[in-house]
């Protein structure tokens, strides 16, 4: 089982990346997705996070309307859209498989992948 994170990169305020995580190994179609974020000296945090039809979906107050999960099951891959990055977006992002269908921040999410990095530029 294995999430691949791609997409980070090094990007000036007010502009935009799309990150995607693809998974190998087994099907996530039936399970929730999520993005999370951890920036130096900090703890990981909860960004955005999808059930495993889309149709639910939740979000950061600290992205919200800047950045959009999204999924597509026939290519075992998720997305995080992210417009109007501020230097505070600053971290390494990880993709995460939940256990449950429902994708909500608080589930366990199980799987993992490596991570990367997203730099906004002042």
């Amino acid at each position: 089982v294995q999430l691949q994170a791609s997409g980070g990169g090094l990007v000036q305020a007010g502009g935009s990346l799309r990150l995607s995580c693809a998974a190998s190994g087994r099907t996530f179609s039936s399970v929730g997705m999520g993005w999370f974020r951890q920036a130096p000296g900090r703890e990981r945090e909860f960004v955005a996070t999808i059930s495993w039809s889309g149709g639910r979906t939740y979000y950061a107050d600290s992205v919200k309307g800047r950045f959009t999960i999204s999924r597509d099951n026939a290519k075992n891959t998720v997305y995080l859209q992210m417009n109007s990055l501020k230097p505070e977006d600053t971290a390494v992002y990880y993709c995460a498989a939940a256990l449950s269908a429902w994708g909500l921040p608080q589930d366990e999410y199980k799987y993992w992948g490596q991570g990367t990095q997203v730099t906004v530029s002042s």
